[in-house]
């Protein structure tokens, strides 16, 4: 278990992360979110033991964080970090190393991972010759090679269509199945609702919302009604708790205060004709994350 415990990050007198605190389980996949310059990659540099907290304490299985522990950790960086003029061999051999891989053991693992990717003819390619595809699938590759408990992932599906993106989901939840710790950043909300069970919102290295994703839901008051049928939506707009309604392509999509005012909703529908959808749904969590990040940045 990964366990970040009151850590606060100063570069001089700037705060990057503020008295942060969470954990992550084993076979557990960790959401660490927040906008540009809220203090997730200096997180990430910390639990790899490149930089060290000003204050507060990180472990993993209950051991301060060292060499011999970050070897059982892969980082993959939002940055491409290939080193492009090597092959994909080669690279995967150096990253290998510096895990305390022996070569046999590389290559063995590397023929694997080669065929799970879709990626084996590329294996004696230079980097700077593959797509920006399997660049990400080299470097996914490269993050895994040493079967790592604990697992960091920084917008891992960046550069890959939808056909690859499947493919990198099935292998992430592979490795969840298999006992591995995920963390997991995106700023795509869609791609966090799918995977993490618990998250933390980072605002100026400060959390702003954590927790299990299905209580944070349940806890957020705003609640939205999807209609569909012939309504107008100037009469929408008029009902009693209800804050915004749009028309989208198909539907109407109406927020209201609270759950309470649901039954509003339907009353007005009950006076309407072909009806033929209406439903109450949970915010998704990029509501949530705008909604919250707007509050700490006061909007």
């Amino acid at each position: 278990m990964l366990k970040v415990s009151n850590v606060t990050k100063y570069y001089d007198d700037f705060k990057a992360v503020d008295n942060l605190s969470f954990e992550v389980d084993k076979k557990e996949i960790f959401g660490l979110l927040g906008v540009n310059g809220a203090g997730k990659t200096t997180t990430f540099r910390m639990i790899m033991n490149l930089i060290s907290p000003s204050k507060g304490e990180i472990t993993f299985n209950g051991k301060k964080i060292d060499y011999n522990v970050t070897d059982k950790i892969g980082f993959l960086t939002e940055e491409r970090s290939l080193l492009t003029k090597m092959t994909v061999k080669e690279q995967i051999l150096y990253y290998g190393a510096l895990k305390s891989l022996d070569k046999d053991t590389i290559l063995k693992r590397l023929g694997k991972l080669l065929k799970r990717f879709e990626i084996e003819e590329y294996k004696e390619r230079k980097i700077n010759t593959l797509s920006k595809g399997n660049q990400q699938k080299v470097q996914f590759i490269s993050a895994i090679i040493n079967e790592p408990e604990l697992l960091i992932l920084d917008e891992p599906f960046s550069g890959l269509d939808p056909i690859n993106i499947e493919l990198f989901k099935s292998v992430i939840l592979e490795l969840k199945e298999k006992g591995t710790s995920i963390i997991f950043s995106s700023h795509r909300m869609d791609h966090v609702e799918l995977f993490c069970e618990k998250l933390v919102i980072l605002v100026k290295g400060k959390s702003v919302l954590e927790g299990y994703l299905k209580d944070i839901k349940n806890d957020y008051k705003i609640k939205k009604v999807i209609i569909e049928g012939d309504v107008k939506l100037s009469e929408l707009k008029k009902i009693k708790g209800v804050i915004s309604a749009i028309k989208t392509a198909s539907y109407f999509e109406v927020s209201i205060e609270d759950e309470s005012y649901y039954k509003n909703v339907f009353e007005y529908l009950k006076t309407k004709d072909n009806i033929t959808r209406f439903s109450l749904e949970q915010p998704s969590l990029e509501e949530i994350f705008v909604s919250k990040v707007g509050e700490a940045y006061g909007k």
